[in-house]
């Protein structure tokens, strides 16, 4: 592990960030983490408990909870997940002037470690003098796949009435009121196979009939709460052949669910259209990944996240993302929980960084809100 000086008086909570994001876990392959994190909450002598979500998650493990008691027999949920992005290579954490990088091309793994670190030191503080509430601690896996870790736990097994994740790359302050519904499209195109130089024409190329789609479709930013994008397109087996098979993967977001279903609609027609043009056949599967919401101003736990901040010095600001997150998943479960900002900046690239400060901040934000709960 790298060796960190502390840059101010949470040496601890440094070392967690630090040993966390070295333990090399991208979705599917989050056993040594879960491990990790399990072994060292038994340690300070807390029953933990891992479900059976692995399976159904697509997950190398299962999601885990842990308890920390309060002076009362109240508790607040916090989250995060523990799984990150595809990488190649080894995370290397470097301090560079307080602010923790990549060492080398790979992710640092702030998305979502610098969560789970605050949230560690959270519950070993909250061991070493027992909190004016219980802490309820869940660890999911499979956030970064369609929040499938989230989907597969048990939330009737939660104690707590309220809960905060802490899972959005911006600044410390922004509070996640409102939220994308993410339709996804797959849209497998078949066509007929030639030789592409001896007699072409008796082909029908898949690889033409999903361009021609694409072509038709209305893509990016299509309005103030609404994108749409085709991300992925693969096909044919050689330069050679008439492509015989193209997929397409695809996907809609809106802050309107409604909306989201009806842009899904459009891509999946302009599919249908562009097999039809070109002589293919398409098999088009449109599911809806999370859904979206909006958090109402009586929100206790918005109340709660609020006071929080602004007794830590920092104003917060209420935000509409296109982004989701296991608070989604929570929320349409009917569990009161709110999405905050944690401070990592160029998530998902070589750039990834986090402030010192910002994990310092979150860690006080989170006292905050157990001291009012």
């Amino acid at each position: 592990m790298s060796s960190l000086p502390p840059v101010t008086g949470n040496a601890r909570l440094y070392d967690t960030f630090a040993r966390l994001c070295e333990i090399r876990s991208p979705t599917g392959e989050e056993r040594e983490v879960v491990d990790t994190l399990a072994a060292e909450l038994r340690a300070m002598g807390l029953e933990v408990e891992e479900d059976d979500a692995a399976g159904p998650a697509e997950a190398g493990a299962g999601n885990l909870l842990a308890r920390v008691a309060g002076e009362r027999d109240e508790y607040v949920m916090f989250c995060a997940h523990v799984d990150t992005v595809p990488h190649q290579g080894r995370v290397e954490v470097v301090d560079d002037e307080g602010v923790f990088r990549s060492a080398g091309d790979t992710i640092l793994g702030a998305d979502n470690k610098a969560a789970v670190a605050v949230f560690m030191e959270l519950v070993r503080r909250g061991v070493e003098k027992t909190p004016p509430v219980g802490i309820e601690l869940l660890l999911t896996v499979a956030e970064e796949q369609g929040l499938r870790g989230a989907k597969a736990f048990e939330i009737e097994k939660l104690r707590a009435p309220v809960g905060f994740v802490l899972d959005h790359a911006g600044p410390v302050g922004e509070v996640i009121t409102a939220t994308p519904t993410q339709q996804k499209i797959l849209a497998d195109f078949v066509g007929v196979e030639a030789h592409a130089g001896v007699r072409p024409e008796d082909g029908s190329s898949a690889i033409e009939a999903a361009a021609a789609a694409i072509g038709r479709m209305s893509l990016g930013r299509l309005d103030e709460g609404t994108t749409a994008n085709v991300g992925i397109i693969s096909g044919g087996t050689s330069g050679n052949v008439v492509a015989g098979h193209c997929g397409i993967h695809a996907e809609a977001r809106s802050l309107d669910a409604a909306r989201a279903a009806e842009v899904a609609g459009q891509i999946a027609d302009a599919c249908a259209w562009g097999a039809s043009e070109f002589g293919c056949d398409v098999d088009v599967r449109v599911s809806e990944l999370f859904r979206g919401y909006k958090v109402p101003s009586s929100s206790p736990a918005l109340g709660l996240a609020e006071e929080s901040l602004r007794a830590a010095g920092v104003e917060p600001r209420r935000e509409s993302i296109g982004g989701g997150s296991d608070a989604n998943v929570f929320r349409l479960a009917g569990f009161d929980s709110v999405l905050l900002a944690n401070g990592p900046d160029g998530v998902h690239t070589a750039d990834e960084h986090v402030a010192a400060a910002d994990l310092d901040k979150m860690l006080e934000v989170c006292e905050g809100i157990l001291a009012r709960a």
